[in-house]
């Protein structure tokens, strides 16, 4: 074996390697961001406050045990008949998919606010996960 031929036996495994390593590197910050801040969550919730709280039903429905929770059952709050009968529970996909907008998700609902960015809505929804339990 020359010099030569190892050199074009190994560069193309450490170029495969390399590529892989990028891709896994990827993946790792593609999740990490999917996780969501719940302390940039925190802060962004706060918007949120003008109409929910977590401990108690306001203008919207209190948070305190959202994440799992079926849409539309929280004691003491009048829902829209849309979202009382949607049969949704709150995971994380389905509250991603409420944040992009509610009223697509389920005409007729009660909410109009929308979160447009997907970074802000995983970082509500951590905080929503983290804090509202």
């Amino acid at each position: 074996m020359t010099i030569r031929s190892i050199a074009g036996v190994l560069a193309p495994q450490q170029a495969k390697i390399a590529a892989m390593a990028a891709i896994a590197i990827l993946l790792a910050l593609n999740s990490a961001r999917a996780a969501g801040d719940a302390a940039r969550g925190a802060t962004l919730y706060q918007g949120c406050g003008d109409c929910h709280s977590i401990d108690k039903n306001d203008v919207g429905p209190m948070h305190k045990g959202v994440v799992g929770r079926l849409a539309g059952s929280v004691a003491g709050y009048d829902y829209s008949p849309a979202l009382k009968n949607s049969k949704i529970v709150w995971t994380e996909e389905n509250l991603d998919k409420w944040l992009t907008g509610p009223d697509t998700m389920v005409p007729g609902t009660k909410m109009f606010y929308e979160v447009q960015d997907p970074k802000d809505r995983a970082d509500i929804i951590a905080f929503l996960k983290e804090k509202a339990k």
